[in-house]
Order: structure tokens, then sequence, then C-alpha cells
């Protein structure tokens, strides 16, 4: 048996409850087409003084599914862990997309990446909602760790990606002399 294997029995062994039972499907319901995410996105369109972390925010989700959902996932075609061992009732519908990389813990990276670059009180909330719903993936049993932890990696480096990237345009902007 694999760590992957190890790690996913030991936390259904260690965390499997009612009231987790309860909570972990809401909770990975949040993350579903990385909803969640878009909305704080719209939301911060909405203000002037975040805007352009709206904007990051929407086009890193929008390579995320991309790289991930599109690319990586047919490229890598790792089969889920409830798709290898049955055993496991699922608490929510067996998904038909592959493994590896984890999309709704790449969105959560990526949203808690760019909303704390924008506000560091926006982080209090965005970085435990992103590892609840990365949590929840393991949790209800459709991601192996490494897939999840492959999706974190992923998303902060796309979150970053999209700061680094604004930045350079923004710097440009500013130093373009006047003609």
């Amino acid at each position: 048996m694999n760590l992957d294997w190890i790690i996913l029995h030991g936390l259904r062994v260690l965390t499997t409850c009612p009231l987790l039972d309860f909570w972990m499907p809401r909770i990975t319901a949040l993350g579903n087409s990385g909803i969640v995410w878009v909305v704080a996105a719209i939301v911060l369109l909405c203000t002037k003084k975040y805007r352009r972390y709206g904007v990051m925010l929407l086009v890193g989700l929008a390579a995320a599914l991309l790289l991930g959902n599109l690319a990586l996932k047919n490229l890598f075609a790792r089969p889920r862990p409830c798709w290898l061992d049955e055993s496991v009732p699922l608490l929510i519908a067996r998904p038909s997309d592959y493994s590896f990389p984890s999309g709704h813990t790449m969105a959560g990276a990526i949203g808690a990446t760019i909303l704390t670059a924008a506000d560091r009180r926006f982080g209090w909330a965005a970085i435990p909602l992103a590892v609840l719903i990365a949590f929840s993936r393991l949790y209800l049993y459709v991601h192996f760790p490494s897939d999840v932890l492959g999706g974190a990696v992923l998303g902060v480096g796309i979150g970053l990606l999209m700061l680094y990237g604004e930045r350079r345009i923004a710097g440009r902007c500013k130093h373009r002399p006047l003609q």
C-alpha cells in the first residue's frame, strides 16, 4: 500500500463521523466549478480598489480550468480512489473525470493567494475555506492526498503568476514615456 492510500485510509479512520458526513458535502459544493471563488472575483470587480484582483482571479481560474481540468487530468488519467475502492460509500455523486490534480483545491489555492494579496483580511476567510474544501475532497474519498497537494502547488503557482504578471504589466504602463 503506498503513502497516498495510507494517508487516505488514516484520515477516514480518524475523522469519519456524522457531523463531518453532514458538512463535508456542503463544503465541497462551495468549490464545485470554483463557484465561491468566481463569486469572490465578481465582488472584487464591483469595487474600484480591488477590481484588478477580481480580473486576476477570473483569469487564474480560467487558467486552472484549462491547465488542470482539461490538460493535466487527461494527460495523467489517474483513477480516483472511489473508482478503485468501491467499498467506501460516497456522500456525493461519483465524479466522472480523472483525479490528478484536484480542481477544487487548485481553484481554492488561486483564490486564497489572490484574495490574500488583495487584502490580508480577505485571507483570514479565504485560506481556511480553501483548506476546508481541499480536506473535503479527501474526506469524501474522491481524491488522493497527492492530487490535493498537486492542486495546491499548481494553484499557488498560478495565483503568484497572476500577481507577478499584473505587476509587470502595471510597471510597464507606468514607466512608458509619453509620445
